[in-house]
């Protein structure tokens, strides 16, 4: 089977998972006013079933701008398979349609605290996640609190500078470049590898041989990663 049969097979399939999953998670959009007076909109997808402890967090960006048909997308894609594999998954929407990068990287921080306020999300150390510009977003969010993060999952993601870099020394990092990358990741795959290397971080990294820019979960891999961060 060729490259391309086999990614439409596998569109098939996730979409068929997919109306499963609306069907077993708990749905939720909401908003937040910020202390700013700003408010970030968001979706959120709790496992089925009941906690004592509260589900672990996970924040999942979508790539691009951040705004709400592309945070809807990435909610429906990875986020409902992630709530089902034991996770509160909040997929934000951008205010301003700048992604999750600069001054934004604050409004996360601030909806974290918020949601961990609640009895169904566990405090403490939160999974950073994100696709394309979502993945940029995450490394760039987690640089800033390390210690307030379980890891890092960079689907994909490069790393475009090495400012305060050097703080992800010992963060768990899951990426993944696809090997027929539209923007020409792949050819800077090796780069953001050696410096997370240099820096130490754990990190998990392989180039999906004939896969896009966008591409499905290896779940397969991708799940004993998210259950090694989550013990």
């Amino acid at each position: 089977m060729n490259q391309r049969a086999s990614y439409a097979r596998d569109s098939v399939i996730v979409s068929i998972v997919l109306v499963a999953l609306f069907s077993t998670n708990t749905f939720a959009q909401d908003k937040l006013t910020l202390s700013d007076d700003s408010i970030i909109e968001y979706y959120l997808a709790l496992p089925d079933g009941e906690t004592t402890t509260g589900w672990p967090l996970a924040i999942f960006m979508g790539g691009g701008s951040g705004n709400k048909p592309i945070s809807f997308e990435a909610y429906r894609f990875v986020g409902l398979e992630l709530a089902a594999r034991g996770w509160a998954v909040v997929v934000p929407v951008s205010p301003d349609n700048r992604s999750f990068r600069g001054s934004n990287v604050a409004k996360v921080r601030e909806l974290i605290v918020d949601l961990q306020s609640r009895d169904d999300i566990r405090q403490g150390k939160t999974l950073l996640a994100g696709i394309s510009n979502g993945g940029i977003s995450a490394l760039e969010i987690a640089r800033q609190n390390p210690e307030d993060y379980l890891g890092i999952m960079a689907v994909p993601a490069i790393v475009r500078d090495n400012a305060q870099l050097d703080t992800l020394k010992g963060m768990p990092i899951y990426l993944r470049i696809g090997g027929e990358d539209q923007l020409g990741w792949a050819m800077q795959f090796d780069e953001t590898v050696e410096r997370l290397e240099d820096i130490g971080a754990e990190l998990d990294a392989a180039i999906l041989d004939g896969a896009p820019h966008m591409f499905g979960m290896d779940w397969d891999r991708l799940g004993p990663w998210l259950e090694t961060i989550s013990e």
